[in-house]
């Protein structure tokens, strides 16, 4: 895999602006299998997010960032990406689901590093 998009789950007291996907127990999803998606684009764009810090409300994936998403916003999270494997019927995004899965059961927060 030439480039990654990570995620992990996190507790939001515990964040710092930092590089550590071992610390949040992160997953990986080729990026070239993010770029094919197309339609994953426009769904996104629905999604809340914060980038970076919780300073900075957004929507979408910081694609060359840190992205912060809200248990709020997990359950939108969770219908995209089961959609897009219907299509593509990936391992990746099968992990990316049972670890969204895990954000809900936990109520916590969803960490992605962009590539």
């Amino acid at each position: 895999m030439p480039y990654v998009h990570e995620f992990g789950i996190l507790d939001i007291d515990d964040y710092t602006e930092e590089y550590i996907p071992a610390k949040y127990n992160c997953i990986t999803v080729d990026g070239e299998l993010i770029d094919e998606m197309k339609s994953l684009y426009d769904k996104l764009e629905k999604l809340s997010t914060y980038f970076h810090t919780l300073d900075r409300p957004s929507k979408n994936l910081a694609w060359y960032g840190i992205t912060l998403i809200p248990p709020t916003s997990h359950k939108y999270f969770l219908e995209v990406i089961i959609q897009e494997n219907k299509l593509y019927n990936s391992k990746e995004l099968e992990k990316l689901i049972n670890k969204t899965k895990e954000a809900i059961k936990l109520n916590k927060w969803i960490i992605h590093y962009g590539i």
